[in-house]
């Protein structure tokens, strides 16, 4: 049973074997399924991912009008070859948008870890499937690998915006996504938590602050920097650049960070962008008097 990231890392190198499944290790060793059993339930998770990416990418819009079909302007940008960025991130962003306006848009989707973050993961995972030649094991893989990551920032930080800000959904998505990218890369378990830290480092700070209080404005766009953070972090980590921070102490200060950040900031549609006299404004339409 592993408790922090260290942990992880020693049990993969110890044991000899990827990050990835470890995590399915202990899956098994904690409910007494079986690997098929383990296996098959993350397989139903990508599942998800995948209709709710092909559902965005296809256009969808919220009820509220605050969001929806940016994912579809993404992805004809994508095919005008006029992008800045490099297709793999742009198509990152794409799918990590897409997600998010079905979330928005009340679609189904998987959170990793939240719904509010539920763009990131995938938005790495599927843009790998586009530009890469990676199998339908690799992805499930990559799952675990992240899912690993985020099992240890919920055990020791917070996933919760109300609780943390948006550094703990959007930023640990990030960071988990980065992580599994460096080891479907082939990097070693030790780059995968250099490649967390990274991540979550740049995104240490980052406030929730909902227009209206509700899951579209700035959360959508925010999914589509997590996913760009994330191959940012992955490539570095990659390259041989750790962080001067271990993973776990970078863990902590997030933590630590949550619990001074001010209520206006976690969650309550209160400060940030919903505060400014335009979200207010959208509140009022949306809301009325209420």
């Amino acid at each position: 049973m592993f408790n922090s990231i260290d942990q992880l890392v020693e049990a993969a190198v110890t044991q000899e074997k990827s990050i990835a499944d470890v995590m399915i290790s202990q899956e098994m060793e904690v409910t007494g399924r079986s690997y098929l059993d383990v296996y098959k339930d993350m397989e139903r998770n990508l599942e998800v991912m995948e209709s709710a990416v092909e559902e965005g990418i296809g256009g969808v819009t919220s009820t509220t009008g605050l969001t929806g079909m940016d994912a579809v302007k993404m992805q004809k940008y994508i095919d005008s070859g006029k992008g800045l960025s490099g297709d793999l991130t742009l198509y990152a962003i794409a799918h990590a948008v897409s997600t998010n306006e079905v979330n928005a848009a009340m679609g189904k989707i998987c959170a990793t870890p939240t719904a509010g973050s539920a763009g990131v993961v995938p938005g790495v995972l599927f843009a790998m499937k586009e530009k890469h030649d990676v199998s339908r094991e690799d992805m499930v893989k990559f799952l675990f690998t992240s899912g690993a990551f985020g099992f240890v920032v919920a055990n020791n930080a917070s996933i919760s915006g109300a609780a943390g800000g948006c550094q703990a959904e959007v930023g640990s998505a990030s960071a988990m996504a980065a992580a599994a990218l460096v080891e479907m890369a082939g990097g070693t378990p030790a780059m995968s938590a250099h490649g967390f830290a990274i991540a979550l480092k740049n995104m240490l700070g980052l406030v929730c602050d909902p227009v209206a209080g509700l899951v579209e404005v700035p959360c959508v766009k925010r999914n589509a920097a997590g996913a760009s953070n994330a191959l940012t972090a992955a490539d570095m980590s990659l390259a041989g650049i750790e962080s001067r921070i271990p993973a776990d102490e970078v863990l902590e200060a997030m933590y630590k960070i949550g619990l001074t950040m001010p209520s206006a900031l976690r969650e309550t549609g209160r400060g940030g962008l919903a505060g400014t006299p335009t979200g207010q404004r959208l509140k009022q339409e949306i809301f009325g008097g209420q």
